[in-house]
């Protein structure tokens, strides 16, 4: 809160969800920079430019830690190799809150963002059959159905391999969902929101 009052601008993905927080919060209304996958490379330098001049924006995303799986991450890196101070303010990233209560082992873990949708997706499923480690990614309401069932195809020869499904992490509606290789076909979940999948280890 007191980064939110104090910076001269706030970067962010989509200004009415930030204007909610800043609202809810009761915090004074700010300057907002929209920011988001779709912004292009002028949006980026006019950001840069801000930051030249000593001013102090704070970078926040709709849901989630800023930079993973998420375009802000370009911005920090620009930030940093042009020498200007970056501080992290933690917040709830839904791989790690689905790690923490999927059951898995957790001391190693193979986090992947979203999976490629076309180039590379095949061989890198295919990897998940010897993978050593705890595999966890992000998958959306559009292809998780698609996704459940690669991978059903792809470990059939691992049925008893467990599985997680989280949805909404960290927000009003979540839901976890444990199940096995063998039993995903009888899955039932809200398809709505974005999803997180645990998978044990090979």
């Amino acid at each position: 809160m007191e980064t939110l009052k104090i910076c001269d601008a706030i970067v962010c993905e989509d200004t009415r969800v930030t204007g909610q927080l800043l609202k809810l919060l009761d915090l004074p209304k700010k300057e907002y920079i929209s920011y988001h996958g779709y912004s292009d490379e002028g949006k980026i330098q006019y950001i840069m430019s801000r930051l030249q001049k000593d001013e102090h924006l704070a970078l926040v995303t709709d849901a989630g830690t800023p930079g993973i799986s998420d375009p802000g991450s370009i911005i920090v890196a620009r930030a940093r190799d042009a020498g200007i101070k970056i501080e992290v303010i933690p917040g709830p990233a839904a791989f790690l809150a689905a790690l923490s209560a999927s059951g898995l082992p957790i001391h190693q873990f193979l986090y992947l963002g979203f999976l490629p949708m076309k180039k590379g997706r095949k061989t890198l499923l295919e990897s998940f059959k010897t993978e050593e480690r705890t595999i966890v990614f992000y998958e959306s309401v559009h292809r998780i159905e698609k996704t459940l069932s690669e991978l059903a195809e792809v470990l059939k020869d691992q049925p008893q391999r467990k599985l997680v499904l989280a949805r909404e992490l960290t927000k009003l509606h979540e839901e976890h969902f444990c199940t096995t290789i063998e039993l995903i076909s009888e899955l039932t979940y809200t398809k709505k929101g974005e999803f997180v999948i645990v998978l044990d280890k090979a």
